[in-house]
């Protein structure tokens, strides 16, 4: 076995068939290619190719890879789930890469925690899977969400998971009890907040650096039938911050069920401006309805009601017409409509097939995600929104408060201080060319300005490229993060391409 690992390492040319038997693995085994989909990611800023492309048919595949590598002395393994990173962090230069999609379909199992419903799914699956098949046989849905939902569950475990329920229920990190974890030492563990803590939340949150996740347990509640999906207007910011941070404080029953909001440029461009806001193609945007004072920059508000199909349409009315009534929107600058409870949450899907359609979906994607603090929003909006990206960024501007006290934080993620922070996600949509550099120093001047001047902020799915900078993005949470590295992957195999621990040495608290 050594030795056949001492040829695949010096020999990439080597036969896939010798490797596959090598492993003794029950999936399948293909050489990298640049070409091949581990080499690539959605957001199309790097490239690298690995040495081989496993296919595993569960948790066991995964731990044999892991220790084969582990029996080198630089091989690593990085897994890959839709391929949705921004900046190569699912790729292995020279390494394996897992694709988890293979293991989709190995666990499926509605299961009661505490008398409260439960769903085992694999780390491979998609949530849009996870969501219909829930829906369709139980009636039953997961708290909390991403925007997007072609993502693994795997994949957004590892770095949090948020969109507009977490206000309410967390991140999806908040949401799972357990997780079966295939550690960078090759051991498959079961982890909950009783059973190997420490491996269960440095998992959720970790980066894939301490475990790869192939099973959670993710909690359920009722689905509604349908949802009223309503977006306001705003000209100033200082009064869609303070609808947004009223709704998200509110009791359950006091509020929305859903709350986001966006930024958009006060002008008729259909990606960046006024039709980026209508629902309804009957509700035209009608720009004299805004005040006179307004600026370039506008933001928009973004809301959801939640109904089953017994609710007497008036109450829905009523109970909707009496949270917008709280709410200081330009009067007359509102769009709504009524879809259904899956509709709602495949809502970019929909903008995903349109993309498609117009070959714009697979050009590059530098996208900045952050956490600002309370504190430092609307110096950021004044400086960023307002002067930086005044005329847009080819694709949407979100942003939307979140509680602090939602979060646990024995997970892995790093976050601003204070109970409420804003995301804010800068989702570019950018042709090849130079102007793809252009945008990537942009994101990066972005994130110069806040050091420099001091803010409160967190990358979200972040990355660095010195291990001083992921210093300071854990902060005092770096020694523990060192540690759980030490712990569950001492010799760096899990995650190269976030670029936090270097292969080749045991990684030691002191690091």
């Amino acid at each position: 076995m050594i030795a056949c690992l001492g040829r695949i390492v010096h020999d990439s040319d080597d036969d896939v068939s010798t490797v596959f038997k090598s492993l003794n693995l029950q999936g399948t085994v293909e050489n990298g290619d640049f070409s091949g989909i581990a080499s690539k990611d959605f957001g199309g800023l790097n490239s690298v190719k690995p040495l081989y492309l496993i296919k595993p048919s569960g948790a066991e595949d995964i731990a044999r890879v892991v220790k084969a590598a582990a029996r080198t002395p630089h091989l690593t393994v990085a897994a890959r789930g839709n391929g949705h990173s921004i900046n190569g962090q699912a790729m292995s230069d020279g390494g394996y890469v897992v694709d988890m999609r293979s293991t989709a379909e190995n666990h499926f199992k509605l299961v009661t925690v505490n008398g409260s419903p439960c769903i085992d799914v694999s780390g491979g699956a998609l949530w849009e899977d996870v969501l219909t098949r829930c829906v369709s046989r139980y009636g039953l849905a997961p708290r909390s969400w991403t925007d997007y939902l072609s993502l693994t569950v795997g994949g957004t475990l590892s770095n949090a998971g948020v969109s507009g329920q977490a206000f309410r229920y967390g991140p999806q990190t908040s949401n799972v009890t357990e997780l079966e974890v295939v550690t960078g030492k090759g051991e498959i563990a079961v982890c909950s907040e009783t059973q190997n803590p420490e491996l269960f939340f440095g998992a959720l949150g970790g980066l894939g650096q301490f475990g790869i996740i192939t099973r959670a347990r993710v909690k359920l509640q009722q689905a509604p039938d349908m949802v009223r999906w309503i977006r306001v207007v705003y000209s100033e910011f200082e009064e869609f911050t303070r609808d947004a941070e009223f709704l998200v404080s509110q009791k359950e029953g006091e509020s929305f069920d859903y709350v986001e909001g966006f930024v958009f440029c006060n002008n008729d461009d259909p990606a960046n401006g006024w039709p980026s806001v209508q629902l309804n193609p009957d509700q035209e945007f009608n720009p004299s309805h805004l005040p006179q004072t307004a600026g370039s920059v506008l933001y928009c508000l973004e809301v959801a009601y939640h109904y089953r199909n017994s609710d007497d349409p008036s109450t829905v009315d009523t109970a909707v017409s009496r949270l917008l009534g709280r709410l200081r929107f330009v009067e007359r600058l509102i769009s709504t409509v009524d879809v259904s409870y899956v509709e709602f949450l495949l809502r970019v899907k929909r903008a995903e097939e349109h993309a498609k359609a117009n070959g714009v979906w697979d050009i590059p994607h530098p996208w900045l995600n952050l956490f600002v603090s309370k504190s430092d929003i609307v110096d950021f909006d004044r400086t960023v929104f307002k002067k930086m990206l005044k005329d847009g960024i080819g694709g949407p501007i979100l942003i939307y408060p979140l509680l602090r006290s939602k979060w646990d934080s024995r997970t892995s993620v790093a976050l601003p201080e204070g109970e409420i922070f804003y995301i804010v996600g800068l989702l570019r949509f950018v042709p090849k060319g130079p102007s793809v550099d252009k945008k990537v120093a942009e994101n990066r001047e972005i994130v110069n300005w806040c050091t420099k001047e001091g803010w409160d902020f967190k990358l979200y799915l972040p990355h660095y490229r010195s291990k001083e900078d992921w210093k300071r993005h854990f902060g005092n949470q770096w020694t523990r993060f060192a540690k759980r590295k030490a712990s569950f992957d001492p010799k760096a195999i899990l995650a190269p391409g976030q670029r936090i621990f270097k292969r080749g040495t045991t990684c030691t608290t002191r690091q």
